[in-house]
Protein backbone atom coordinates (compact mmCIF):
# COMPACT_ATOMS: atom_id res chain seq x y z
CA UNK A 1 0.00 0.00 0.00
CA UNK A 2 2.79 2.41 0.83
CA UNK A 3 4.57 1.88 -2.48
CA UNK A 4 1.50 2.34 -4.66
CA UNK A 5 -0.29 5.33 -6.17
CA UNK A 6 -3.64 3.49 -6.14
CA UNK A 7 -3.73 1.07 -3.20
CA UNK A 8 -4.49 1.81 0.44
CA UNK A 9 -7.41 4.13 -0.38
CA UNK A 10 -5.52 6.23 -2.89
CA UNK A 11 -8.00 5.59 -5.71
CA UNK A 12 -10.71 7.08 -3.50
CA UNK A 13 -8.46 10.02 -2.66
CA UNK A 14 -7.72 10.69 -6.33
CA UNK A 15 -11.34 10.59 -7.47
CA UNK A 16 -13.68 13.58 -7.19
CA UNK A 17 -16.81 11.62 -8.12
CA UNK A 18 -18.88 9.30 -5.97
CA UNK A 19 -17.42 5.80 -5.90
CA UNK A 20 -19.12 2.42 -5.67
CA UNK A 21 -16.50 -0.33 -5.37
CA UNK A 22 -17.83 -3.83 -6.07
CA UNK A 23 -15.52 -6.14 -4.17
CA UNK A 24 -14.94 -9.90 -4.55
CA UNK A 25 -13.27 -11.16 -1.39
CA UNK A 26 -10.44 -13.69 -1.30
CA UNK A 27 -9.46 -12.58 2.20
CA UNK A 28 -10.42 -14.08 5.54
CA UNK A 29 -12.85 -11.70 7.26
CA UNK A 30 -13.92 -9.93 4.02
CA UNK A 31 -12.61 -6.51 5.15
CA UNK A 32 -12.27 -4.23 2.08
CA UNK A 33 -9.09 -2.68 3.49
CA UNK A 34 -7.33 -6.03 2.97
CA UNK A 35 -8.92 -7.13 -0.31
CA UNK A 36 -6.65 -6.20 -3.24
CA UNK A 37 -4.93 -3.89 -0.73
CA UNK A 38 -8.03 -1.70 -0.51
CA UNK A 39 -7.80 0.82 -3.36
CA UNK A 40 -11.07 2.45 -2.21
CA UNK A 41 -10.89 1.65 1.51
CA UNK A 42 -9.28 3.40 4.49
CA UNK A 43 -5.80 2.18 5.42
CA UNK A 44 -5.05 1.98 9.15
CA UNK A 45 -1.40 1.02 8.54
CA UNK A 46 1.60 3.37 8.32
CA UNK A 47 5.01 3.69 6.72
CA UNK A 48 6.44 2.73 10.11
CA UNK A 49 4.37 -0.48 10.14
CA UNK A 50 5.77 -1.44 6.75
CA UNK A 51 9.33 -0.70 7.86
CA UNK A 52 8.88 -2.66 11.08
CA UNK A 53 7.73 -5.74 9.17
CA UNK A 54 10.73 -5.60 6.84
CA UNK A 55 13.07 -5.29 9.81
CA UNK A 56 11.33 -8.03 11.80
CA UNK A 57 11.82 -10.58 9.03
CA UNK A 58 15.25 -9.24 7.99
CA UNK A 59 14.07 -8.81 4.39
CA UNK A 60 16.54 -7.87 1.68
CA UNK A 61 14.93 -4.81 0.16
CA UNK A 62 16.20 -2.45 -2.57
CA UNK A 63 17.70 0.73 -1.18
CA UNK A 64 15.18 2.91 -3.01
CA UNK A 65 12.29 1.23 -1.21
CA UNK A 66 13.91 1.59 2.20
CA UNK A 67 14.54 5.26 1.45
CA UNK A 68 10.89 5.72 0.48
CA UNK A 69 9.71 4.21 3.76
CA UNK A 70 12.22 6.29 5.72
CA UNK A 71 10.97 9.48 4.04
CA UNK A 72 7.42 8.46 4.86
CA UNK A 73 8.29 7.90 8.52
CA UNK A 74 9.86 11.38 8.63
CA UNK A 75 6.67 12.87 7.20
CA UNK A 76 8.22 13.88 3.90
CA UNK A 77 5.69 11.75 1.97
CA UNK A 78 1.93 11.76 2.40
CA UNK A 79 0.39 8.87 4.33
CA UNK A 80 -2.36 6.71 2.88
CA UNK A 81 -5.85 8.04 3.77
CA UNK A 82 -6.95 6.78 7.19
CA UNK A 83 -10.32 5.78 8.68
CA UNK A 84 -12.45 8.91 9.09
CA UNK A 85 -10.82 10.75 6.20
CA UNK A 86 -13.34 12.93 4.35
CA UNK A 87 -12.47 11.27 1.01
CA UNK A 88 -14.47 8.23 2.10
CA UNK A 89 -17.67 10.23 2.66
CA UNK A 90 -18.42 9.73 -1.06
CA UNK A 91 -17.15 6.14 -1.26
CA UNK A 92 -19.01 2.86 -0.73
CA UNK A 93 -17.29 -0.53 -0.69
CA UNK A 94 -19.83 -3.27 -1.36
CA UNK A 95 -18.63 -6.88 -0.96
CA UNK A 96 -20.56 -8.87 -3.58
CA UNK A 97 -18.91 -12.31 -3.42
CA UNK A 98 -17.23 -14.15 -0.55
CA UNK A 99 -15.86 -17.55 0.40
CA UNK A 100 -18.87 -18.17 2.62
CA UNK A 101 -21.20 -17.60 -0.32
CA UNK A 102 -19.34 -20.29 -2.26
CA UNK A 103 -19.79 -22.68 0.68
CA UNK A 104 -23.48 -21.85 0.93
CA UNK A 105 -23.91 -22.52 -2.80
CA UNK A 106 -22.13 -25.87 -2.44
CA UNK A 107 -24.28 -26.76 0.57
CA UNK A 108 -27.40 -26.02 -1.45
CA UNK A 109 -26.16 -28.30 -4.23
CA UNK A 110 -25.39 -31.18 -1.86
CA UNK A 111 -28.72 -30.90 -0.08
CA UNK A 112 -30.61 -30.81 -3.38
CA UNK A 113 -29.00 -34.18 -4.07
CA UNK A 114 -29.96 -35.72 -0.74
CA UNK A 115 -26.71 -35.12 1.12
CA UNK A 116 -26.55 -33.10 4.32
CA UNK A 117 -23.93 -30.35 4.24
CA UNK A 118 -21.93 -29.16 7.23
CA UNK A 119 -20.13 -25.85 6.71
CA UNK A 120 -16.98 -25.91 8.86
CA UNK A 121 -16.08 -22.27 8.26
CA UNK A 122 -14.77 -19.93 5.59
CA UNK A 123 -11.65 -18.85 7.47
CA UNK A 124 -9.70 -22.09 7.93
CA UNK A 125 -5.97 -21.41 8.07
CA UNK A 126 -2.83 -23.22 9.21
CA UNK A 127 -0.36 -25.70 7.74
CA UNK A 128 -2.23 -27.57 5.00
CA UNK A 129 -0.96 -31.03 5.96
CA UNK A 130 -1.84 -30.51 9.63
CA UNK A 131 -5.33 -29.16 8.89
CA UNK A 132 -5.90 -32.27 6.76
CA UNK A 133 -5.12 -34.55 9.71
CA UNK A 134 -7.81 -32.84 11.79
CA UNK A 135 -10.32 -33.22 8.97
CA UNK A 136 -9.37 -36.89 8.54
CA UNK A 137 -10.05 -37.52 12.24
CA UNK A 138 -13.42 -35.80 11.94
CA UNK A 139 -14.30 -37.84 8.84
CA UNK A 140 -13.43 -41.09 10.62
CA UNK A 141 -15.60 -40.08 13.58
CA UNK A 142 -18.55 -39.41 11.30
CA UNK A 143 -18.04 -42.66 9.39
CA UNK A 144 -17.55 -44.87 12.44
CA UNK A 145 -19.93 -43.33 14.95
CA UNK A 146 -22.34 -41.09 13.03
CA UNK A 147 -21.25 -38.09 15.07
CA UNK A 148 -21.51 -35.18 15.02
CA UNK A 149 -23.45 -35.86 11.78
CA UNK A 150 -24.99 -39.00 10.34
CA UNK A 151 -23.77 -39.98 6.87
CA UNK A 152 -24.26 -39.17 4.11
CA UNK A 153 -22.79 -35.77 4.84
CA UNK A 154 -20.44 -33.38 3.08
CA UNK A 155 -17.96 -31.46 5.25
CA UNK A 156 -17.21 -28.25 3.37
CA UNK A 157 -14.87 -25.42 4.24
CA UNK A 158 -13.03 -22.42 2.84
CA UNK A 159 -10.15 -20.21 3.84
CA UNK A 160 -6.51 -20.41 2.90
CA UNK A 161 -3.99 -22.85 4.34
CA UNK A 162 -0.23 -22.50 3.96
CA UNK A 163 2.62 -24.80 2.95
CA UNK A 164 6.06 -24.69 4.49
CA UNK A 165 8.24 -25.75 1.57
CA UNK A 166 10.95 -28.17 2.64
CA UNK A 167 11.18 -30.34 -0.47
CA UNK A 168 11.75 -29.79 -4.17
CA UNK A 169 8.46 -31.12 -5.53
CA UNK A 170 5.48 -29.44 -7.18
CA UNK A 171 2.03 -28.64 -5.86
CA UNK A 172 -0.02 -25.96 -4.13
CA UNK A 173 -1.75 -25.88 -0.78
CA UNK A 174 -4.94 -27.60 -2.00
CA UNK A 175 -3.15 -30.63 -3.45
CA UNK A 176 -0.91 -30.82 -0.37
CA UNK A 177 -3.98 -30.75 1.89
CA UNK A 178 -5.53 -33.58 -0.13
CA UNK A 179 -2.36 -35.69 -0.19
CA UNK A 180 -2.06 -35.39 3.57
CA UNK A 181 -5.73 -36.39 3.90
CA UNK A 182 -5.18 -39.45 1.68
CA UNK A 183 -2.04 -40.35 3.62
CA UNK A 184 -3.93 -40.20 6.92
CA UNK A 185 -7.11 -42.00 5.81
CA UNK A 186 -5.23 -44.68 3.84
CA UNK A 187 -8.25 -45.86 1.89
CA UNK A 188 -10.95 -45.48 4.54
CA UNK A 189 -14.18 -46.78 3.05
CA UNK A 190 -16.81 -44.38 1.79
CA UNK A 191 -14.80 -41.14 2.09
CA UNK A 192 -14.29 -38.98 -1.00
CA UNK A 193 -12.69 -35.54 -1.13
CA UNK A 194 -11.96 -32.54 -3.30
CA UNK A 195 -9.72 -29.55 -2.62
CA UNK A 196 -9.43 -26.70 -5.13
CA UNK A 197 -8.58 -23.04 -5.35
CA UNK A 198 -11.51 -21.07 -6.74
CA UNK A 199 -9.23 -19.07 -9.05
CA UNK A 200 -8.36 -22.30 -10.89
CA UNK A 201 -4.67 -22.16 -9.96
CA UNK A 202 -3.30 -24.15 -7.03
CA UNK A 203 -0.12 -22.34 -6.06
CA UNK A 204 1.77 -21.83 -9.30
CA UNK A 205 0.62 -24.97 -11.09
CA UNK A 206 -1.85 -25.46 -13.96
CA UNK A 207 -4.43 -27.28 -11.83
CA UNK A 208 -7.08 -25.93 -9.51
CA UNK A 209 -6.57 -28.83 -7.11
CA UNK A 210 -7.35 -32.54 -7.04
CA UNK A 211 -9.84 -35.23 -6.07
CA UNK A 212 -9.49 -38.36 -3.95
CA UNK A 213 -11.57 -41.48 -3.41
CA UNK A 214 -11.35 -44.52 -1.10
CA UNK A 215 -9.34 -46.41 -3.74
CA UNK A 216 -6.83 -43.56 -4.29
CA UNK A 217 -4.31 -44.82 -1.72
CA UNK A 218 -4.27 -48.37 -3.13
CA UNK A 219 -4.11 -47.18 -6.76
CA UNK A 220 -1.11 -45.03 -5.93
CA UNK A 221 0.64 -47.89 -4.13
CA UNK A 222 0.26 -50.09 -7.23
CA UNK A 223 2.04 -47.37 -9.21
CA UNK A 224 4.85 -47.31 -6.66
CA UNK A 225 3.85 -43.90 -5.31
CA UNK A 226 4.58 -43.31 -1.64
CA UNK A 227 2.31 -40.69 -0.11
CA UNK A 228 4.77 -40.32 2.78
CA UNK A 229 7.75 -39.65 0.51
CA UNK A 230 5.93 -37.33 -1.87
CA UNK A 231 4.39 -35.37 1.00
CA UNK A 232 7.84 -34.96 2.56
CA UNK A 233 9.06 -33.59 -0.78
CA UNK A 234 6.05 -31.25 -1.19
CA UNK A 235 5.27 -33.18 -4.39
CA UNK A 236 1.50 -33.51 -4.26
CA UNK A 237 1.18 -32.52 -7.93
CA UNK A 238 3.15 -35.56 -9.09
CA UNK A 239 1.03 -37.86 -6.93
CA UNK A 240 -2.33 -36.80 -8.31
CA UNK A 241 -1.01 -36.26 -11.83
CA UNK A 242 0.16 -39.87 -12.03
CA UNK A 243 -3.31 -40.99 -10.92
CA UNK A 244 -5.10 -38.72 -13.40
CA UNK A 245 -6.87 -37.05 -10.47
CA UNK A 246 -5.87 -33.44 -10.92
CA UNK A 247 -8.72 -30.96 -11.35
CA UNK A 248 -7.84 -28.68 -14.27
CA UNK A 249 -10.31 -25.88 -14.98
CA UNK A 250 -8.01 -23.19 -16.28
CA UNK A 251 -8.08 -19.73 -14.67
CA UNK A 252 -11.60 -18.85 -13.53
CA UNK A 253 -10.83 -15.09 -13.56
CA UNK A 254 -12.16 -14.67 -10.04
CA UNK A 255 -11.20 -15.82 -6.56
CA UNK A 256 -13.02 -16.35 -3.29
CA UNK A 257 -10.27 -18.40 -1.67
CA UNK A 258 -9.98 -22.19 -1.41
CA UNK A 259 -12.78 -24.76 -1.39
CA UNK A 260 -12.64 -28.16 0.28
CA UNK A 261 -15.31 -30.87 0.39
CA UNK A 262 -15.15 -34.25 2.13
CA UNK A 263 -18.09 -36.49 1.24
CA UNK A 264 -18.79 -39.29 3.70
CA UNK A 265 -21.12 -41.88 2.16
Amino acid sequence: KHLSAILGGRVAAACKAKILALVISDVTGDDPTHIASGPCAPDPTTYQDALDILNRYECRIPKAILETFARGVRGELAETPKPGDKVFARTENRVIATAHQSLAAAAKFFEANGVRAAILGDSVTGEAREVAKVYAALAREVKAHGAPWQPPVALISGGECTVTVRGKGRGGRCAEFLLSLVNDLQGADGIHALACDTDGIDGTENNAGAIAAPETFARAAKLGLSSDELLANNDSYSYFSALGDLVVTGPTRTNVNDFRAILIA
